[in-house]
């Protein structure tokens, strides 16, 4: 892996905070996961995943390994350093240094947190159905401190152009996120166009989050650059990540 293999949020957090979110390049999978696949559930080749994992651990000169979660699409939060690999849930937070958060996606959006002392860090995984259940509020709230004190990066996502979604979807947001009748435009099929990202912002203001970053991808049309699962269907996964260093 190289820098170029990365994105480094551009956030204002403290220096001891670190963040990286993954390229699809800079691996060793082939096929449709070229190249830097990280997702161990999507059918890639075991050996290929891990070393996959090793690039980027030295790359970023983890402190431990990340706590990689089974995904859901729920609103469950796992601690870093007392759950175990594999537990349930879609979003993770850490207290101090040496503990990484990690979330994997292929078109959901990532949303890495931290706050102002660099004390206290969360990585999320948010679906539509993660965004409208409550994902990032229940992160913010297992964060233990003032959201106004937190920062938020928002990784990338599929774009405002080319997520297509049913009705229902819209439904789901109408019914508890205010203003989101905004984030939805009709599409040329019948159904809508949604923005996660704007949903996203919606739901942190709500819940007293506004400093809020990142946000201007779109995982579906950059074909060189990331996974997308609604594009391709067998991919990858790429991993955004959020550590306190010592």
């Amino acid at each position: 892996m190289s820098p170029d293999d990365l994105i480094l949020p551009d956030w204002p957090a403290p220096a001891r905070v670190r963040a990286a979110c993954t390229l699809r390049t800079g691996g060793v999978s082939g096929g449709p996961y070229a190249s830097l696949n990280l997702g161990d559930h999507v059918g890639d080749a075991p050996a290929a995943v891990a070393a996959n994992r090793a690039r980027l651990a030295a790359a970023l000169a983890l402190p431990a390994e990340p706590l990689w979660l089974n995904q859901v699409h729920g609103c469950a939060v796992a601690e870093s350093g007392t759950a175990v690999a594999g537990c349930e849930a879609d979003a993770a937070v850490a207290r101090g240094p040496g503990r990484a958060c990690a979330v994997l996606t292929a078109d959901c959006l990532p949303v890495l947190f931290c706050d102002l002392d660099g004390s206290r860090v969360a990585a999320v995984h948010a679906g539509w159905r993660g965004l409208a259940a409550g994902v990032l509020e229940a992160a913010v709230t297992a964060l233990q401190t003032e959201p106004g004190r937190l920062l938020a990066w928002l990784g990338p996502a599929i774009g405002p152009s080319a997520y297509e979604v049913g009705g229902e979807v819209r439904r789901a947001f109408l019914e508890n996120t205010p203003g989101a009748d905004a984030a939805f435009r009709p599409s040329p099929a019948g159904r809508w166009l949604a923005d996660l990202y704007t949903l996203a912002r919606l739901r942190l203001a709500a819940a007293g989050v506004t400093a809020v970053y990142g946000g201007h991808w779109c995982t579906f049309t950059a074909v060189d650059r990331f996974f997308s699962y609604r594009r391709d269907g067998v991919t990858g996964r790429m991993a955004s990540l959020v550590w306190i260093a010592d």
